[in-house]
């Protein structure tokens, strides 16, 4: 069944043909648009932006031929489908018209069902293409939201992303306190509402600062800097964006009717950073310094940023830290631990 919104400029300097082929395609259920010449036929698409169109070729002035040539010439028109209707019906005519960029060729004197048929035909096609288009562009939407800029262009221009180590980065772990006890007394949708509120703030936070977000597991949210595009100042910019973190849950805190509180660990060194998963797969970091950035969480305070020996060498005097001593760490012994002021 065609669809009426479809709109198809019929372009024919003899009055006649325009009046047959018109008729023929409202009957068919289709939106005619005329155009006595080449010139009026592109002021028409380029207004009306037609989904097909029905082209003469021996026209006075502008003829069929530079008519297809000044479409195909726009980026905005480029990908109109444009079917020749001529009385020019010898191969030669209808090779040059496809060379011209036609889909099809119909020969003068035509016959209704034949035209009502491919005008129907390459609707269709056109309609399939842009169903394709869409669901690229919102395949690329997805893919740009879950992996980094960087890792997502990879992966579409080779089909695969190659695991690789950051000798340089700093690794951020954040949790809300008592997020087990507060949410057992709210509905779900409540707790959802809660957690995409606070992790969209952080991710613009974490965006702004030049850091990346890798994932969130329940209320814990799991930050990088220096990877997977190299930044020397690594530690400074997580840490900035951390400290941006805190305050921008303190000034909630002023306001929502739940308050929430958030530890912070960071720790710097060396990590590995890969696609994991085939038809499910994240943009994943591993290595000791994720395990240890972990503990430094663990070991904070609410609305304290808790930095490893590591971290507080590279932020060196540019923030002050309040110095914790050494702290056992699971797994890691005694560690030197630092509030960030």
């Amino acid at each position: 069944m065609a669809d009426e919104s479809s709109l198809v400029l019929v372009v024919d300097d003899i009055e006649e043909n325009l009046k047959v082929l018109s008729e023929t395609l409202v009957q068919a259920g289709f939106h005619p648009l005329q155009a006595k010449s080449g010139e009026r036929a592109l002021q028409i698409a380029a207004k009306a932006r037609p989904d097909l169109i029905l082209l003469d070729i021996k026209m006075p002035g502008m003829d069929g031929f530079e008519t297809i040539a000044r479409l195909k010439a726009d980026p905005d028109l480029a990908d109109i489908p444009v079917i020749f209707i001529s009385a020019l019906n010898q191969i030669e005519d209808k090779v040059e018209g496809f060379r011209a960029g036609a889909v099809d060729y119909v020969s003068k004197p035509f016959q209704r069902e034949e035209v009502v048929a491919r005008v129907g035909t390459h609707l269709r096609l056109r309609e399939a293409q842009r169903s394709v288009e869409s669901e690229r562009e919102k395949s690329e939407r997805l893919l740009e939201a879950l992996l980094p800029a960087s890792i997502a262009a990879e992966l579409k221009e080779k089909g695969a992303s190659e695991p690789r180590s950051f000798p340089d980065a700093s690794v951020l772990f954040g949790d809300l306190v008592n997020f087990t006890g507060q949410s057992s007394r709210m509905s779900p949708r409540e707790v959802i509402a809660e957690l995409n509120d606070i992790t969209a703030a952080f991710d613009g936070i974490v965006r702004d600062h030049g850091c990346e977000r890798i994932k969130t597991i329940g209320d814990a949210y799991l930050a990088v800097s220096g990877m997977p595009e190299a930044n020397p100042d690594h530690a400074l910019s997580l840490v900035s964006a951390a400290r941006d973190m805190l305050g921008w849950l303190d000034a909630r805190n002023t306001k929502a009717g739940l308050r929430w509180e958030m530890r912070v660990g960071v720790h710097s060194g060396e990590v590995v950073a890969g696609i994991v998963g085939v038809r499910r797969f994240i943009y994943d970091v591993f290595g000791d310094t994720v395990n240890v950035a972990s503990r430094m969480e663990n070991a904070s305070a609410p609305m304290r940023i808790n930095v490893s020996e590591a971290t507080r060498k590279l932020l060196g005097a540019r923030v002050d830290c309040e110095d914790r001593g050494r702290i056992e760490v699971k797994g890691q012994g005694p560690m030197g631990m630092y509030f960030v002021r």
